[in-house]
């Protein structure tokens, strides 16, 4: 599995129902992607949930390699690049990934906490303690999914969340979820991926 973003940070007088208007009428074009398990559309709001930023930042979990190819050369992302410029996508190595107590619920809420991963750390027992990270934040009230993944070139983990409702007490950027396409999640694998 894939986990990838693309963050575009918009001015901060930027009138986000725009973003909200692009989601609510292209949002659904992904809900029957092949390869992809889900792609949470999130979206942050300067002055909001401590966001210093307008900024559109969709996160997408890829269950192929083939579908995450056809969706970057593909005319949807064009679309995205001719609207907003070519974004850098950050791409990471999904670790592990739980399903939470509220897998049926509709998120409201998204959180990402990026870390970095030391020079001195212990990599088979950082990737044991990420994976437990994620099945803890999984089994949180309110857990819709949990993803844990490394940037290898950069020794970057994320950990990545999303929620039925407010976000709760952890750290980490706070997203609004606006829309959820889940054409395979249930093709999902739970657990550590190694």
């Amino acid at each position: 599995m894939h986990a990838m973003q693309y963050e575009i940070t918009l001015p901060a007088d930027y009138d986000m129902g725009v973003i909200r208007h692009r989601v609510e009428s292209k949002g659904h074009l992904l809900d029957e992607f092949p390869g992809l398990g889900f792609k949470a559309y999130l979206m942050r709001e300067r002055g909001k949930a401590g966001s210093p930023v307008n900024q559109y930042a969709p996160f997408y979990l890829w269950n192929t390699a083939e579908g995450m190819n056809s969706f970057l050369w593909g005319p949807g992302f064009q679309g995205l690049v001719d609207d907003f410029g070519r974004p850098v996508v950050q791409n990471w190595t999904v670790l592990a990934y739980e399903e939470g107590g509220a897998p049926g619920a509709v998120p409201r809420t998204a959180v990402r906490h990026r870390r970095p991963i030391p020079p001195s750390a212990r990599l088979p027992e950082l990737a044991d303690e990420l994976a437990v990270e994620a099945r803890r934040l999984a089994q949180q009230h309110g857990a819709v999914c949990a993803v844990t993944a490394v940037d290898p070139r950069t020794w970057e983990a994320v950990h990545f969340s999303l929620w039925e409702h407010e976000a709760p007490a952890i750290t980490g950027d706070v997203f609004q979820v606006l829309h959820l396409s889940t054409p395979e999640r249930e093709k999902l694998p739970s657990g550590r991926q190694w």
